[in-house]
């Protein structure tokens, strides 16, 4: 039911107690009592103000059931009439134009940001990691109540998140979102064709654009990629890879997770890309000295091709220099991983 629908039940209900309650202390109050008293009886009934009886119930039997009746059968209406009261101006807050204009705002002073198209089954899991990760990010979601849906059920996650209403496949809403100056733009349709035009969409208008995309046959994950994916995810295969781990390795993957669901910290495997001029490159690990002064684990270098080193070197030694245009592969806090970017990316 549409949360207008309710509303409107909501006010018939509360007329027709209202108007239920003011019948029956006009005929069992007597003459004396007016239809202005009843009426007022009715409402400071139904409030709950705690106003003195104008309506004598005390040498009335049947008045006083009536009256308790009114009193429990009130409340439940009454509760019930503010929540969709409430619930309505939320949506009206959420819909109307000067908070349009304020949200689109937001998403005009956005840079380096990810985009994520859809909030379903996949898309919600992106957006949390994305949240938790502090990484900036804009959701498109086509259906307003399943965003509110996701507010309930996981409010400090998407409390704050920056969103369009709309249909990803559009250009037009992807211009909204920032395309032009995003980081990145993944594809979580439930639909592989959805993903697909909105690869190709994407990929036609900025080259350079990193798009991961959902991709539930290998078939059409393979028209992805032709089309400019830089990558794309099988959710099947991955559940798989999930079932096969569990079996066989369980300690080792309940380690790794233990690592994702740790509540004071957010431990991930990130990457610190080293550039051309940052004062990192040309350094040996131990005196860039990740794991003592920023307590990040080293698990990886990544070389540029061209450079006559191996492209990559998993568990580097101390002594392994770091290159111009490589990847420090690395575990730690994201705070740590943060300080770390920062510090590779100041001049020298």
């Amino acid at each position: 039911m549409g949360l207008r629908r309710r509303l409107l039940y909501a006010a018939i209900l509360l007329l027709l107690l209202i108007s239920f309650s003011t019948l029956g202390y006009r005929v069992l109050g007597g003459p004396s009592i007016g239809l202005l008293q009843a009426l007022y009886m009715a409402v400071i009934t139904l409030a709950g103000v705690g106003y003195g009886e104008i309506v004598d119930t005390a040498h009335n039997p049947a008045l006083r059931i009536f009256n308790m009746f009114i009193v429990l059968f009130g409340v439940a209406v009454t509760v019930y009439v503010f929540s969709v009261v409430a619930a309505f101006l939320v949506e009206v807050e959420i819909t109307n134009p000067f908070w349009r204009r304020r949200m689109q705002k937001r998403l005009d002073e956005l840079s380096d940001h990810f985009i994520v198209c859809g909030l379903g089954d996949t898309g919600r899991f992106v957006v949390t990691e994305l949240q938790k990760t502090q990484t900036p990010c804009v959701v498109i979601e086509i259906s307003e109540d399943n965003l509110h849906k996701m507010k309930e059920l996981h409010g400090e996650v998407f409390r704050d998140l920056a969103y369009v209403i709309g249909d990803a496949t559009e250009e037009e809403v992807l211009e909204k979102c920032g395309l032009s100056c995003a980081k990145g733009l993944v594809a979580a349709l439930p639909h592989d064709k959805d993903n697909l035009v909105i690869t190709v969409l994407s990929r036609q208008r900025f080259p350079r654009l990193r798009i991961v995309a959902r991709a539930t046959d290998r078939k059409f994950g393979e028209r992805m990629m032709k089309a400019g994916a830089s990558s794309t995810v099988s959710p099947n295969q991955i559940g798989g890879l999930r079932l096969a781990s569990e079996a066989i390795r369980p300690h080792a993957v309940g380690f790794l997770d233990l690592l994702l669901k740790e509540q004071g910290q957010t431990l991930r495997v990130e990457e610190v890309v080293i550039q051309i001029n940052s004062p990192w490159a040309g350094k040996r690990l131990d005196e860039i000295d990740l794991k003592g002064r920023m307590n990040l684990l080293v698990l990886g270098l990544k070389h540029p091709s061209g450079s006559g080193l191996p492209d990559v070197v998993v568990n580097p030694s101390d002594h392994a220099t770091v290159s111009a245009g490589g990847v420090i592969i690395a575990l730690g806090d994201m705070p740590d991983i943060e300080r770390a970017r920062r510090e590779s990316e100041a001049r020298a």
